[in-house]
């Protein structure tokens, strides 16, 4: 009996691991005996049926070397048909599974138990608890005895349609409560106990999926999620249970497309900037201006990555527009604070934007139609193993600056373009090559003949690797900004001035999953930074305009980082990071000594030193250190706390508020040092209604050194003696943000409320000047109210209504006080910096949303937007400046958006 227990063991085990054949193939209402034949051609196995119990099914699905019991799944799916394995056999039964896992102990039981063998191997498996009867997931080595202790489950989360990855899917098991989010592959890990587990997964917008596993050993899997499909009068779509609790970092705001689309903008078009400008801690100091500020920071302290390359300038068209077109977009991460050890080099933010991939399955399409842009993007197969994706965006705005009926704009013009490429290509089940790139162009001018442009281009190739504890990402990139700037309407004033800024960067990261309850990140990353400084020409032959060219500038970043995600036990999530970081301001150019102790000026210039290509100038070494951690106090609600450590190597020089085409950037030397901050955060989450309503608020200190601030009368562009212009100076920064955030209902959205401050201090008295006698005074992007309200109502399948309410403190400004005499001129004694503000800002948009029919089997899938940006005319004050009028001073208010704007989109699909 021992024996034949033995023989039948190594018959089932064998079997078990005859289940990994995979099948590939495109079929199109294939009857089931041409599929069957299929997998028998490909795989070798046979397969045995009822030709009666079939001979209706059709199989209309394409599979790209897809495990067969996968493949089974899908074609199965909504039937009771139950497919068998044995040996290199399928049987398919109805509603029958033949059980072929063994109890655990049974290779520790003696002949007594043999009694029961029959009844186990027969019975059909119901312990998953759902309905489909599916045999249960195995995870890792399968043995004859589970171990104690815990595993690392790691996986990928996927859209089953498309093969694209999810963002942000809720990954758990309930008893006892361990869970985690999918990042922007669609990859997780878990400690999960050893033995048989319901996984359950969520994701906005899919259809929730529950999975018995068995957790034998670590291991990886894969699952599928399907979109939600209408099929009823009413369907009600939960909200992800506890996922601003399981989260173990704090500061990190996630947005999904379809959300974005929701909230009504200027112009009518989605913007992913815009709808962060609602989340707390992330604000605005202009109306029309796409670059934004988190907890205190400026503009330029926040690293935007588009598919893992930089972008310098990512708005549109006076910033009317960001520069991502949302029908490319996947999904977006804002990281305000617990910053991940692989990302540095800015002090406030990072902002990851991903877009997606091609549809494996079918060619598709996407685009709209608005009153001063159109769009489109196209998506499909190339073959089994390769998807595209192609976008682009123009706009037709002139149109509307001919209306204008000042003579002084009749001559004005805007446009831009910008276009998306994306090519994923899967060489086998373990490697991938994704090939991306951007390019984006704005041109315009206004009142003069004098023409602006700038331009994006950014391009990346990553390779990912696949191991079994595992994954490895090694990429290589390229960005690049110019901008230029002609005038030709006075042949002796004609003029070019042209600025670049260029990098090639490198990354290798490696994600390991194979210690018990750690997730280890570790990697090296490399940026060579080329920066042209600016040149200043003549145009045409009568142009008297000398010829200025500034030195190019050159520097490397290099950083090694190492983190690890510690579950520490149910209740407790550890993450420690630490990434040091070596930049190296490099030759060939020349640079100037100024004398110590004195102010920097042209005065006190006492060398100039001339450095070779490629030779050291000057050398940075900087440690970072990231920490947090989550607490689960109960089912309901946990504490997080946050550190993190950062440093800035690379400088944006702006006269305006704004961020601005013409801005120039500046590379740390031998005289400007890098800057750096630590930011220590704390929050409280807590869930009301299973999850339904989600409450935090979180509190932050900022402390920022080094950060640069200019003195009266600073020339920023073409000054080959810029350092002696700027000033050193300390900043800090502190706030509180409530969120209470409706997920799901008729009724969804979000109210936040954020309490902030930022000022910065500058008592260097070898500056050459105190700035507001060395106190602390406002930030340009000091606003402490800020309150926002983005709500969505659903009146019916077809039809919603969308609102978003803002309100924010004034920004600063500094004024005239009053007009005095000396020297025979009259001059004017302004207050201290930034200390008015200009009049409170307020602001309501909303929008009437119509959706298409819902039919399935449409060849066009359209829905129109009408929205109203405004809606009560507030005349908002963007700036506030003053003239000479009159023997007096007289100020005035500019407002950009003045009165209601009324937009209508058409969008659609195919």
């Amino acid at each position: 009996m021992r024996r034949q227990k033995w023989i039948f063991t190594f018959f089932l085990l064998y079997a078990s691991f005859a289940q990994s054949q995979n099948i590939s193939g495109q079929f199109n209402n294939t009857n089931f005996k041409d599929f069957a034949s299929q997998i028998e051609q490909q795989t070798g196995w046979r397969v045995f049926y009822d030709p009666e119990l079939l001979d209706t099914l059709t199989v209309t699905a394409s599979f790209t070397n897809q495990r067969v019991t996968t493949a089974l799944e899908v074609v199965f799916r909504g039937t009771k048909l139950k497919a068998n394995y044995f040996e290199n056999a399928i049987f398919v039964f109805n509603d029958l599974i033949i059980q072929t896992e063994l109890p655990d102990d049974f290779l520790s039981r003696d002949a007594s138990d043999s009694a029961v063998t029959d009844e186990i191997l027969v019975d059909i498996d119901n312990s998953s608890g759902s309905d489909d009867n599916r045999p249960p997931l195995i995870i890792g080595t399968r043995t004859s005895r589970i171990l104690p202790g815990n595993a690392t489950v790691s996986g990928r989360v996927v859209d089953k349609s498309s093969g694209e990855p999810i963002l942000g899917a809720s990954v758990y098991i309930e008893e006892p409560l361990i869970g985690t989010f999918s990042d922007l592959d669609g990859r997780f890990s878990l400690s999960l106990p050893r033995g048989r587990q319901k996984l359950l997964l969520s994701s906005v917008g899919m259809e929730p999926e529950e999975r018995m596993i068995i957790v034998y050993s670590d291991g990886s899997i894969e699952i599928q999620l399907e979109e939600i499909t209408t099929a009823l009068d009413e369907v009600v779509v939960e909200a992800e249970r506890d996922d601003n609790l399981l989260e173990p970092q704090m500061g990190v705001e996630k947005l999904n497309i379809k959300t974005v689309k929701l909230v009504p903008t200027a112009l009518g078009e989605a913007d992913i900037v815009r709808v962060l400008m609602t989340l707390p801690g992330v604000k605005s100091v202009g109306e029309a201006s796409n670059g934004f500020n988190v907890r205190g920071g400026s503009s330029d302290q926040n690293l935007i990555l588009f598919n893992n390359s930089t972008i310098y300038n990512q708005s549109h068209l006076f910033g009317f527009f960001s520069a991502f077109n949302p029908d490319v977009i996947q999904n977006v991460e804002l990281y305000k604070s617990s910053i991940p050890a692989e990302f540095g080099g800015r002090l406030s933010s990072i902002l990851q934007v991903n877009s997606r991939v091609g549809d494996s399955t079918k060619i598709s399409g996407s685009g709209g139609i608005g009153l001063v842009t159109g769009r489109i993007t196209v998506d499909g197969p190339i073959g089994d193993k390769t998807t595209f994706l192609i976008g682009g965006r123009a706009t037709y705005s002139n149109w509307i600056l001919k209306t204008i009926k000042n003579e002084d704009y009749r001559n004005s013009s805007g446009s831009f373009y910008d276009m998306n490429v994306d090519i994923n290509h899967r060489v086998d089940d373990k490697n991938t090559l994704k090939f991306y790139a951007y390019r984006s162009n704005d041109s315009f001018k206004l009142r003069s003949d004098t023409l602006y442009s700038y331009s994006n281009n950014a391009a990346n190739v990553l390779w990912r690797r696949d191991f079994e504890d595992f994954y490895t990402d090694v990429s290589v990139g390229f960005s690049n900004y110019t901008y230029d700037i002609s005038s030709a309407s006075n042949p002796v004033n004609a003029f070019e001035l042209g600025y670049g800024i260029s990098q090639v960067d490198a990354k290798a990261d490696l994600n390991y999953f194979g210690f018990d309850g750690h997730s280890l990140n570790f990697g090296l990353n490399t940026i060579q930074y080329y920066l042209e400084s600016g040149s200043l020409l003549p145009q045409g032959e009568e142009s008297l305009i000398t010829p200025s060219v500034l030195q190019d500038e050159r520097a490397s970043e290099t950083s090694l980082y190492l983190s690890d995600s510690y579950e520490v036990s149910t209740k407790l999530n550890v993450s420690v990071g630490v990434r040091g970081t070596l930049f190296r301001s490099k030759g060939p150019r020349d640079y100037f000594v100024y004398a110590e102790g004195v102010p920097k000026s042209d005065q006190t210039i006492i060398d100039t030193v001339s450095a070779a290509g490629g030779q050291l100038i000057k050398a940075y070494p900087r440690p970072e250190f990231r920490v947090s951690a989550r607490y689960t106090l109960t089912d309901e609600s946990s504490v997080k706390i946050g550190f993190n450590s950062m440093n800035q190597f690379i400088h944006r020089m702006s006269n305006t508020v704004a961020v601005s085409p013409t801005d120039v950037w500046k590379l740390s030397d031998f005289n400007i040092k890098p800057q750096s901050g630590n930011q220590v955060s704390i929050g409280y989450f807590r869930n009301f209604k299973s999850g339904l309503i989600e409450t935090s608020v979180e509190t932050y200190y900022k402390r920022i050194r080094n950060v640069l601030d200019y003195k009266s009368g600073a020339v920023l562009t073409m000054n080959p003696n810029l350092e002696a212009d700027l000033l050193n100076t300390r900043g800090r920064a502190y706030g509180v943000e409530l969120l209470i955030k409706k997920t799901s209902g008729r009724l969804n959205g979000w109210l936040g409320y954020s309490y902030s401050r930022s000022e910065l201090r500058q008592d260097d008295a070898l500056a050459g000047e105190l700035i507001n006698d060395g106190n602390w005074y406002p930030s340009n992007f000091d606003k402490p109210h800020d309150f926002t309200a983005v709500m969505n109502y659903k009146l019916s399948k077809r039809y919603s209504i969308s609102l978003n309410m803002t309100y924010s403190t004034g920004r600063p400004v500094t004024v005239p006080l009053e007009q005095f005499t000396y020297a025979r001129s009259r001059r004017l004694l302004y207050s201290d910096r930034n200390e008015f503000r200009v009049p409170d800002y307020f602001r309501t948009d909303i929008a009437f949303n119509i959706d298409g029919n819902h039919k399935l089997n449409k060849p066009l899938h359209g829905s129109w937007t009408i929205a109203i940006y405004n809606l009560t005319g507030r005349r908002n004050a963007n700036s506030i400046y003053f003239l000479s009028e009159g023997g007096g001073i007289q100020g005035y208010q500019l407002s950009i958006f003045g009165n209601p704007i009324p937009t209508i989109t058409y969008n659609f699909k195919f």
